[in-house]
């Protein structure tokens, strides 16, 4: 069970990310936030994804939001697939899954006949107050960045 909810605060969370950095929801106040959750660093949909999210981040940074991907993945892989991909956003490494059982994004799926346990590609957007204002479940990548900025803009 997700313990966010659409018009409710989302909990402050703390999370290392790429170049060093490290995210807190608290530090991003008076911002808009996109997280976008991913299964895994250089795979076809994630590649495809991340690159939409940086090929729109100037309209995402016009519109006043910040945009960071999350996965299960160590910061080194993520350091190597910003720089493989030229992602101008930080990526967010959640190796013990906090934040990804906060969004309740870690779900049974099927890969190659076997049953694992892993990220459900998803879409949070979470206004200047901290709030949870739309999300999106089970993405499909095709035009979603797309939408995800026009929900931006809208708000």
């Amino acid at each position: 069970m997700s313990n966010v909810a659409i018009g409710k605060k989302i909990p402050d969370f703390d999370l290392p990310g790429t170049a060093e950095t490290r995210f807190s929801l608290a530090d991003a106040k008076n911002r808009k936030v996109v997280l976008y959750f991913y299964p895994k660093d250089n795979t076809p949909g994630c590649t495809m994804e991340s690159q939409d999210f940086r090929d729109l981040y100037p309209e995402f940074a016009g519109a006043g939001a910040d945009v960071f991907g999350i996965s299960r993945d160590s910061l080194q892989s993520h350091e190597n697939f910003k720089a493989k991909y030229d992602l101008p956003f930080e990526l967010l490494s959640d190796a013990d899954e906090t934040v990804c059982k906060l969004f309740d994004v870690l779900k049974e799926k099927i890969m190659y006949g076997r049953k694992v346990f892993g990220i459900e590609r998803s879409t949070f957007l979470i206004d200047e107050d901290g709030v949870l204002v739309k999300e999106w479940r089970k993405v499909r990548v095709k035009g979603h960045a797309e939408e995800v900025l026009e929900a931006v803009r809208e708000l």
